[in-house]
């Protein structure tokens, strides 16, 4: 209960304080590139149903049908603004909507496809599906060059698969054997240091 009070409050807190700086992006895309200001894509969220979460658009329209569901290093589908948009991670700002309306919640593992999903272990998936999914958690902070990381590879959509998603795993079952009001608390305060560094 207290959680679900916290993503409430904080989350309409944050649509109405940034709604200037909302505007100013959602203009900036559409003078950017063509198409939409949001991004909407099907993940999977608790108790595995699907929802489709909000994002700034960082890419060109139809960009999913020129490549994989990842974004690789330098990938030429990224706008001019949604590569400033990534790297400050103010292209995740829309999910406060998502977590408003209860479909995820400001800390929590974050919500992958279902293509993603379907490589979960059924008893690891079952844990991490048990909660709601969210904005940010340790494992966004561990992986926040993740687009980097998968350049590297030459394969880059088994690296994510074999490499990196088990790792994520890890963090999302320990956040759902651990979570508390206070770890939330400091997975925010982390999150916001990381994205002032960068």
């Amino acid at each position: 209960m207290l959680k679900r009070c916290f993503d409430i409050l904080s989350s309409a807190f944050g649509l109405v304080l940034l709604s200037p700086l909302l505007l100013a992006i959602a203009g900036w895309i559409k003078l950017d590139s063509a198409g939409p200001v949001f991004f909407r894509q099907e993940r999977v969220g608790r108790f595995g149903r699907t929802f489709l979460i909000h994002k700034f658009r960082t890419m060109t329209v139809n960009a999913e049908a020129k490549g994989p569901q990842i974004t690789i290093g330098k990938d030429r589908r990224v706008t001019r603004a949604g590569h400033f948009l990534r790297k400050t991670k103010l292209d995740e700002l829309p999910q406060l909507i998502d977590v408003l309306y209860g479909r995820m919640s400001i800390v929590g593992p974050r919500p992958e496809v279902p293509r993603y999903i379907a490589f979960y272990p059924e008893e690891v998936r079952t844990k991490v599906l048990s909660v709601r999914p969210g904005v940010t958690d340790w494992a966004s902070i561990q992986f926040k060059d993740e687009n980097d990381i998968l350049a590297r590879s030459n394969s880059p959509e088994d690296a994510y698969v074999q490499e990196i998603l088990p790792i994520k795993q890890r963090y999302y079952v320990e956040y759902v054997a651990n979570n508390s009001f206070l770890g939330d608390l400091g997975i925010i305060v982390a999150t916001l240091g990381a994205i002032m560094k960068r």
